[in-house]
């Protein structure tokens, strides 16, 4: 089985990556078992942000790397809280607080008006010094609610509202979370690139 770094030290990341990665024969390990500290994301892109993470973590472990940058894009907002997703509200991963803040800054905008997406950029290298990364990238539409709903998953899930499955996504079970999230579009399209890349070599 294929070993490779999870640049990340968010346990609901690394939980969902490492249920995404089974039937692959691919192992994920946190990046802490390596005693990787998280890159300073100083990034205005996902994709900035998700190259910087992987080549901090394969620079200090020599293996390869997978990483994520991840987050909500409000459409209303600009875009926002977009690459600043984790510490929209100042402290990073501080959820209750994030969704606080996103709520307030959508205070009186109605239904039809508060389309989202989440993000997924997927960044995988070989080694830190990798010319030609795979990279993938994954959308998950919805409209983000006036109040929280459910008790799963992790973010900004409690009031982002998949008008597909008529249901938040803190309601969904996680194996269906897995099924339809942006992490696991970017993840499908990252691993038909593996593929390719597997056939060529």
């Amino acid at each position: 089985m294929q070993q490779i770094i999870l640049a990340s030290s968010n346990q609901g990341k690394v939980a969902e990556f490492q249920h995404l990665f089974v039937s692959h024969a691919i192992e994920v390990i946190p990046q802490g078992e390596y005693q990787v500290t998280d890159a300073e994301e100083t990034g205005t892109t996902f994709i900035e942000n998700a190259l910087l993470k992987a080549r901090h973590a394969a620079k200090i472990t020599g293996m390869p790397v997978l990483a994520d940058d991840s987050g909500l894009v409000v459409d209303v907002l600009n875009g926002a809280p977009g690459v600043l997703s984790a510490r929209y509200a100042g402290a990073h991963g501080n959820s209750t607080a994030n969704i606080e803040k996103l709520l307030k800054a959508l205070q009186g905008v109605p239904q039809e008006k508060r389309t989202a997406r989440y993000v997924c950029l997927l960044v995988y290298l070989r080694h830190a010094d990798d010319p030609l990364p795979i990279i993938a990238q994954g959308l998950w539409e919805g409209v983000i609610l006036e109040e929280p709903r459910g008790d799963k998953g992790f973010g900004f899930d409690p009031v982002f509202w998949l008008p597909d499955t008529n249901c938040a996504v803190a309601e969904l079970e996680p194996i269906q979370k897995n099924q339809l999230s942006h992490r696991a579009k970017a993840l499908r399209q990252l691993m038909t690139e593996w593929d390719l890349m597997i056939h060529e070599q």
